[in-house]
């Protein structure tokens, strides 16, 4: 995505990589606050991915992980415990689509190879998979077989854009925006009270956008099956993985999502990608904006007034 609009002479911007995406953090009106805030803001991401990373031996999740299948529960930090109460209210908004405990299935599915995994691959870690066997009374997790895992990798994004666009509210920053590799959140109000405008990248032509979203506040995110994938014999295998079956959501290229925060609207976003012909019910019950684009090609909005058709330029 790419914003537009910032005053070339106000902006101050700066780039920088964070799990495993470019990043950028700007603000439209620089001050002597500015640049520590949005140090500060970083600092808060890479905390949170080193937090949750499952590829950190000394994260949370690596904790977590460590003791499946142990008698003992883990006792969880109060972030921590935050997270989970908000990933249980998505696994049963979403009918059980959503769940952290599909990180297991990554054993199977290598997107980096390309590697079509067999049905009995899948099969032998499917009863490792479902949050409906985790024992979850907050402040203690217990992951009952050896072998579980969760994964914040569906979360810890869209939840650090969201603290790093707190920070910068918190120090007075007017007018800001923060994305993280595509999942954004805007921050105050620009001075001209215009709108920022992201391009929403085409699934299918990295070098053209499907529509031009305006956002004067709140948090934009973008689920599809464009960005980790393969193919094989003309069927697209992505690495949006749904727990109930241990194959990859089908029937929808991209679908974004407008929410006032980044972590409500990427589980939206995720959650419809994994519903497949029910995702437009289930975006249309949020009451929020939405852009989806079918497995055609074909765009499908929700409340078409907040999502204009690209413009030449945006």
């Amino acid at each position: 995505m790419s914003a537009a609009g910032a005053s070339a002479q106000a902006e101050f911007h700066t780039d920088f990589h964070a799990m495993g995406s470019p990043c950028r953090i700007q603000v439209q009106r620089a001050t002597p606050a500015t640049a520590p805030a949005v140090e500060a803001a970083i600092a808060e991401v890479h905390r949170i991915e080193a937090k949750y990373s499952r590829y950190r031996n000394d994260s949370v999740v690596s904790h977590i992980n460590r003791a499946a299948g142990l008698s003992a529960p883990v006792e969880l930090d109060t972030e921590t415990c935050d997270l989970l109460d908000f990933a249980v209210s998505a696994h049963a908004a979403s009918g059980g689509a959503f769940d952290l405990t599909t990180g297991v299935l990554r054993r199977a599915w290598d997107f980096g190879a390309g590697r079509l995994p067999t049905a009995g691959e899948i099969a032998a870690l499917m009863p490792l998979v479902g949050w409906s066997q985790v024992t979850w009374q907050r402040p203690a997790l217990h992951l009952p077989r050896p072998g579980m895992e969760l994964d914040f990798g569906g979360i810890g994004k869209e939840y650090a854009v969201d603290r790093a666009a707190t920070l910068l509210a918190e120090a007075g920053i007017g007018a800001a925006l923060v994305n993280l590799g595509g999942d954004l959140r805007a921050v105050g109000h620009r001075d001209d009270g215009q709108a920022w405008h992201f391009g929403i990248a085409h699934p299918r032509d990295a070098n053209a956008i499907v529509a031009s979203i305006p956002l004067h506040q709140g948090a934009l995110a973008t689920s599809g099956d464009y960005e980790r994938y393969f193919e094989i014999d003309g069927r697209r295998y992505c690495h949006i993985l749904d727990p109930r079956s241990g194959w990859p959501a089908q029937g929808w290229q991209s679908i974004s999502v407008v929410a006032p925060a980044c972590l409500a609207a990427g589980t939206i976003s995720t959650i419809a990608m994994l519903l497949g012909p029910q995702a437009l019910p289930f975006l249309r019950s949020q009451g929020l904006p939405f852009l989806a684009i079918d497995a055609n090609g074909q765009p499908e909005r929700g409340e078409p007034e907040a999502l204009p058709a690209a413009q030449a330029g945006n």
